[in-house]
């Protein structure tokens, strides 16, 4: 299924100083026997949102009606623990286009390239200035250029360059998943599987 197409993203952010956040914490196992992607982004982080009676709790960063934005900023080792993609949809659904912090799990970090959300790494020094940036200023806003790699923090923060894979930034640019990238380059399969078949 192909996504929004991911270029230039401005917007403020919210911040999650935690460190080694994991999947469980991000969406409840308890959650995922729902089938259907529509709907998880009211589970996310649900038992740090809500009490046991479905009342808000105060303090957390989620109730904080000075925080908000597409850009999530946790701190390093983010989606560990589980492989479950209903994190990523659980991100994703709460309506974040991107994930910002020093390490990502690796199972983690590809499922949201799969479900067009961008993990961005940032050296941990940067992180936590951000952080503080962030929570001393709620309107401070970021802007991710995925075209170029960078991340600034607006209007004349410092630029800092973000790796990414290839294939996916592509994917990310186009709004596309797996299968809708071999569908956009069916023709070109097509005409290699023929030149296998006559030998050429």
């Amino acid at each position: 299924m192909s996504k929004e197409k991911f270029n230039i993203l401005e917007s403020t952010c919210i911040p999650l100083p935690l460190e080694n956040i994991d999947t469980d914490q991000i969406i409840p196992a308890r959650f995922l026997s729902l089938t259907s992607r529509e709907g998880f982004g009211e589970y996310l982080f649900r038992d740090w949102r809500f009490d046991k009676s479905g009342n808000k709790i105060e303090g957390c960063v989620f109730n904080d009606p000075r925080y908000s934005g597409q850009v999530l900023v946790s701190g390093k080792n983010f989606g560990s623990g589980s492989s479950r993609e209903h994190a990523v949809w659980a991100i994703a659904g709460y309506g974040f286009r991107a994930v910002v912090s020093s390490f990502f799990a690796d199972i983690f970090r590809n499922n949201c390239l799969n479900n067009g959300i961008l993990p961005v790494v940032v050296k941990e020094d940067y992180l936590q200035n951000l952080l503080k940036t962030i929570k001393n200023d709620p309107s401070v806003t970021v802007r991710i250029d995925l075209e170029k790699q960078l991340f600034t923090v607006l209007p004349d923060g410092e630029s800092v360059s973000f790796e990414i894979n290839k294939y996916k930034k592509e994917c990310l640019l186009n709004g596309l998943d797996d299968i809708d990238y071999l569908l956009s380059i069916q023709d070109a399969i097509k005409a290699y599987e023929l030149r296998k078949t006559l030998g050429k």
